[in-house]
């Protein structure tokens, strides 16, 4: 041990350590201050930034030996409190930095240290510090930060004040403005803790949890011995498959089969703890219960796990071909089939070569890359509840899913989501929920199990690939005629939501166009790699690797302008255009989102052109075009509920299981309820929110395929239509509290939002034919490349964006959520995969892009065409960014040097090689 005297946040502290403790760890497990997060804890994502002595310190990798003696260190909590915050705290919030907020206090951190040193920096300098420390952040897309810092920096010069920087309310509506989001104030100064800052503080006899798990992708299970582990110091119990069995469990997860027509598996592969087979690395085979977490994880290596490995099918062509094993004995590897068959069929021969194209595209195992590893805790609540807390983004959802494989009936089981540092999807499904929720039931305690990044990585779901094969075909002037495709969906080895993400290539393959004849058939496979789950825009950025890639081959070939054509077939109401499952789309918005997109694609050739011309060849500049088009909802049939309360002192309460993963979920409800509420004169500091947890909010479903701005959006407005309408008296005013009660009136009321005209045109599972999407988002990408044609690196130098989402609720979220949908999807078009399971399980090497990987010039264009079914004509926003906008970046490197790519990611060796098959 060894004894440090150190000044932290102006308090001096005398402390006994272990010299191998990270400062992060002593921060953090020590002192409390979980302001300092862990992400990667490798020093790659700078969330554990903080001041040592005047410098940036990655408090993470920083031993305590290397510390010195009285150095003074500065956490975000000794940066600025809630009643006295820094001006880059208020800019932060202010540019709406603070989505997920996990990254918020290590940005905070470096750029405080940047302004104290350097008060007028350039944009590229702040875009430059943030780089050389290592901050990352998966929601901004970076821009807001670098305006942020900007502005604080003004205000740290005198040129004005933190109150400038803030929104300021003149009407009594909040829709469309830039109203800051209630929890942006404990983001920026680390008080907003999340679920491994919790686990921190639980109370005394709070056992820790560690799994055994896969270091193999298919196996057998011959033994599992836990005699060492559990003979290891600290360690409570070791528990395997057949104790959740003998408590009651099934040890299954229900995978909840949607479409079960042409499903071939009852859903119900996965195990909770691996008992007759490994199915993919990581897997969970034992968890343990120990006094710390490093007792745990220790003991858990320590268990014995006899397999027979198998061959592993890492991919979905290996998985169905003929010598292939199937995965699940008695169930073929290829599991479900969706085929979208609209109108007549089309006589390929019918029309010359010249008017047609086929090409083959591949969608990557795109990893989520959140910084906050998967994390939870459970315990039994007062009520006797088996309670447990996950970053869940679907509460109700995952009830079902886990409650008879831990064997827990539905009514005695709550589940509460943390404050999430981000899940862009993958929380859709249950990773920890069943596990804490066994351990919890089994052991009769407390617990919690933290991931490191390596586990979430390789644990954790992954965007399912796609192999697509498309064939497009059009008239002499370019009109489509017919889309055939014949596509394979890489699910991994549970089948999960794969029918409802395959069905998404029925839905979306050559969407926004309107083609009268489709034959498109996608297959759900299973295989050994990583597990497939939703990631935001959920199908789409597979569907269309197939027809925008396409339908810029097409252009090419047939000479025609790349924007022209999408132009001349987008949805139009003149022409009776259809969406691919066979329904008019619910506006007719594209033609004026073409027409607004127009003059910046001719000012974007220009700027192209120019540089092009003024270059020597080594470097070429191109500009992309796609456009993607969203549904917002779950398929057919959706509904969410939300309750309204006027509470004794005139505020009001809304209950909303609305989860929160950094899209703004807390405005979403503020402003949703709010508009309605304002008739009755309550102002948005008057709404309290109740969120996210089974026992308290209804049932409002998960928060995925941007349906909640939709669904919960609309339910929000209907409790406080119906709350507002309760306390209306005849003369037009508003009862009180008091009022309400010696009526006899409630005070507490529902909205429920059903989307019964879905029931109308239900989806045909032959045919994918009906109406499944109450409402939708559209938008045309307009990326501008450089190409290295030497090194074949890409980088996107400006991004423009134009889009319909309806009304714009909130403007901060909406344009947040551009800005980092589109350097996600920069990333999944040039930089990140999940393929190598030596190499691609850490942040970095999953190729996730760095400030100095993204544009600092971010254009958004918005028209704002109210949508019927939407809350005050809103859709919603979450997926849009992130449908097409690769498709567009690889359009972009063809149009600046005529070699075609069509799989992602384009790394530079990809680029070189097509650059050198253009040589031939």
């Amino acid at each position: 041990m060894i004894k440090k005297t150190l000044k932290i946040n102006g308090v001096e502290r005398i402390l006994i350590l272990d010299k191998d403790e990270t400062l992060a760890q002593v921060l953090r497990d020590h002192l409390l201050l979980t302001g300092c997060k862990i992400g990667c804890g490798e020093g790659h994502c700078g969330a554990c930034n903080v001041i040592m002595n005047g410098k940036v310190t990655r408090s993470c990798i920083y031993k305590m030996s290397r510390v010195p003696d009285h150095a003074e260190i500065t956490t975000i909590e000794g940066v600025g409190t809630l009643s006295d915050m820094h001006p880059i705290q208020v800019a932060w919030m202010a540019y709406g930095c603070a989505q997920c907020g996990f990254c918020s206090p290590g940005f905070i951190i470096s750029a405080k240290v940047l302004l104290d040193n350097n008060p007028s920096p350039t944009r590229e300098e702040v875009r430059d510090w943030f780089n050389k420390q290592r901050n990352l952040c998966r929601c901004t897309g970076y821009k807001p930060l670098i305006d942020a810092t900007m502005a604080a920096a003004a205000v740290m010069r005198g040129e004005m004040t933190k109150e400038d920087l803030v929104f300021k309310q003149t009407g009594d509506s909040i829709v469309g403005t830039n109203y800051i989001r209630p929890s942006a104030a404990q983001k920026v100064t680390g008080t907003w803790d999340f679920g491994a800052d919790d686990a921190l503080k639980m109370p005394s006899g709070t056992l820790r949890l560690a799994l055994t798990q896969a270091k193999v992708s298919h196996a057998n299970i011959l033994n599992i011995d836990t005699a060492e582990a559990e003979s290891m110091p600290g360690v409570v119990r070791v528990i395997t498959a057949k104790d959740i069995k003998a408590a009651g469990g099934t040890n299954k997860i229900n995978g909840l089969v949607m479409l079960p027509k042409h499903n071939k598996t009852d859903g119900f592969e996965r195990p909770v703890l691996c008992d007759e087979k490994i199915f993919q690395f990581g897997d969970a085979i034992a968890i343990v219960a120990a006094d710390t977490e490093e007792h745990a994880r220790a003991a858990a290596e320590a268990v014995k796990v006899e397999i027979e490995e198998l061959p592993a099918y890492m991919n979905a062509m290996d998985a169905i071909a003929p010598d292939a094993a199937e995965i699940h004995p008695g169930i073929p590897n290829a599991f479900f089939e969706t085929n979208c068959i609209k109108g007549p069929d089309f006589d390929w021969d019918s029309i010359p070569d010249s008017q047609q194209v086929e090409i083959e595209s591949y969608c990557s195992r795109q990893p989520h890359l959140h910084l906050e590893p998967d994390c939870g805790y459970g315990y039994i609540d007062e009520d006797g509840m088996i309670t447990v807390h996950s970053k869940s983004i679907g509460i109700h959802l995952h009830m079902p899913m886990i409650a008879d494989g831990i064997g827990v009936p539905m009514e005695n089981l709550r589940i509460v989501q943390n404050h999430a540092g981000g899940t862009f999807g993958y929380k859709f499904s249950p990773t920890n929920e069943a596990l804490i929720g066994a351990a919890v039931k089994i052991l009769e305690r407390p617990v919690s199990l933290v991931f490191n990044q390596f586990q979430n990585i390789t644990y954790t779901g992954k965007r399912s690939p796609a192999f697509m094969n498309i064939k497009l075909a059009a008239d002499e002037h370019g009109k489509l005629l017919a889309l055939w495709g014949n596509n394979y969906v890489d699910h991994g080895p549970y089948s999960e939501f794969g029918d409802l993400l395959t069905m998404r290539l029925s839905q979306f393959t050559g969407a926004g166009y309107g083609i009268n004849s489709i034959r498109n058939k996608s297959t759900t496979v299973f295989t050994n790699h990583a597990w497939g789950s939703a990631f935001r825009a959920y199908g789409s950025p597979q569907s269309y690797m197939g027809s925008e890639i396409a339908i810029d081959v097409l252009a090419a070939k047939m000479g025609i302008d790349p924007f022209d054509i999408r132009e001349m077939n987008c949805y139009k109401e003149s022409e009776g255009s259809t969406i691919p499952t066979g329904y008019p789309p619910e506006v007719y918005c594209e033609e004026e989102l073409f027409k607004t997109a127009r003059p910046l694609y001719e000012a974007a050739k220009k700027r192209v052109a120019e540089k092009n011309a003024a270059s020597d060849g080594k470097i070429k500049y191109g500009i992309g075009v796609s456009l993607g088009v969203y549904g917002c909802g779950l398929d057919g049939v959706d509904t969410s509920n939300a309750f309204a309360e006027l509470n004794p002192d005139g505020t009001v309460t809304m209950y909303a299981a609305w989860e929160d993963h950094g899209q703004g979920a807390d405005m979403g409800v503020l402003v949703s309820s709010h508009e309605t509420l304002r008739q009755a004169g309550i102002r948005p500091e008057q709404i309290k929110l109740v969120m996210n947890d089974t026992k308290t909010c209804p049932n409002a479903g998960p928060a995925g395929g941007s349906r909640s701005q939709v669904m919960s959006g609309n339910a929000c407005r209907l409790a406080a239509e119906n709350l507002v309408a309760a306390m209306k008296k005849e003369d037009g005013t508003f009862r009180t509290y008091d009022e309400m009660v010696a009526e006899g009136l409630a005070t507490k009321y529902e909205g429920n939002w059903v989307t019964t005209f879905c029931a109308d045109h239900p989806i045909d599972q032959d045919t994918a034919q009906g109406d499944p999407f109450a409402t939708y988002m559209y938008t045309i990408f307009l990326p501008e490349v450089a190409v290295n044609t030497e090194t074949g690196k890409v980088k996107v130098e400006k991004f423009t964006c134009v889009a319909d989402v309806g009304t714009i609720m909130n403007r901060l979220l909406v344009e947040g959520n551009f800005y980092g949908g589109l350097v996600q999807g920069i990333g999944l078009a040039l930089t990140e995969d999940f393929e190598d399971l030596n190499h691609d399980t850490s942040l970095k090497n999953c190729g996730i892009p760095y400030p100095n990987d993204a544009p600092d010039d971010i254009e958004l264009h918005f028209n704002e065409t109210y949508r019927p079914s939407g809350p005050y004509g809103a859709a919603g926003c979450g997926e849009a960014p992130l449908d097409a906008p690769h498709p567009a970046i690889l359009n972009a490197i063809y149009n600046a040097t005529g070699a075609r790519i069509t799989r992602v990611p384009a790394r530079p060796e990809k680029v070189l090689a097509a650059l050198k098959e253009l040589e031939k």
